[in-house]
């Protein structure tokens, strides 16, 4: 991604740097002394979705030009996303497939949204977005109420965790990071700094824009390792920090039991 992108986003959202490279099969050609070298050419099947990513590696996908999400591609549309979101930051979304064109360039991504029902995806236009690789993921356990950052497949951060009570419980599933806040009272109930993810609370559906759910600091520390929450993923204010510090948007989130 472009130093202007990087700008343009700030700590805020901090997406990965890298820019996503296209890959391709490619048709075998053999050469014999009776025979012109042939021309190697890429071999790509269009209307296919591949998968992208791996268990070490996922991608991002920042909005550059206001883009339509549809339910297959150019087809229902579901949502209509602009550069910033409802908090004034950029709209990242989470990549899951891809389909190419007879030439192997990208023209679809399949993505995440960050919307109602939990797990929703859509397909964009690519030439919309700008793609980055990223290389962190967060597992949430509910049963052990702690939450885990991984980098690269490594550990890099465990600790125990406040999560939804029995009456406002977190939602379990994969979901990314969205977005990366820093409220005007660093003191008050969401501490230094909240990670945003695309999952909504399965009951707060008339809170502000839905319900949406965050791994967040505390003023409460004693609430931590307890089922005592509306939903959100409490952490002590400062493993916040670190796991702020280290964690890029797009980053996956598995929350399970």
């Amino acid at each position: 991604m472009s130093e202007r992108v990087i700008s343009r986003i700030g700590v805020v959202t901090a997406v990965a740097a890298a820019v996503a490279a296209v890959g391709c099969g490619i048709a075998g050609a053999q050469e014999s002394p009776t025979t012109p070298t042939r021309t190697l050419v890429p071999r790509c099947t269009t209307g296919v979705e591949r998968r992208v990513g791996s268990a070490d590696v996922t991608w991002a996908a920042v909005v550059e030009r206001p883009v339509t999400a549809f339910r297959v591609p150019g087809h229902g549309s579901i949502a209509r996303f602009s550069l910033l979101n409802a908090n004034g930051v950029p709209n990242v979304l989470g990549v899951l497939g891809e389909r190419v064109d007879a030439r192997c360039r990208v023209t679809w991504l399949h993505v995440a949204l960050p919307l109602r029902p939990n797990g929703v995806t859509g397909w964009v236009l690519a030439k919309n977005l700008q793609r980055a690789s990223v290389h962190t993921r967060i597992t949430v356990d509910l049963s052990e109420r702690r939450v885990r950052l991984y980098r690269k497949g490594k550990l890099v951060l465990s600790s125990p965790a406040a999560i939804g009570s029995s009456a406002t419980p977190t939602p379990l599933g994969r979901y990314y990071v969205n977005q990366r806040l820093v409220p005007s009272d660093t003191s008050g109930p969401f501490g230094p700094g909240a990670v945003g993810i695309s999952a909504f609370s399965p009951v707060l559906t008339g809170w502000t824009q839905g319900g949406p759910i965050a791994i967040h600091g505390t003023n409460e520390p004693w609430s931590i390792g307890r089922a005592v929450s509306n939903g959100c993923i409490r952490l002590p204010n400062a493993v916040l920090r670190k796991l702020f510090r280290q964690t890029p948007s797009g980053t996956p989130v598995l929350i399970r039991r």
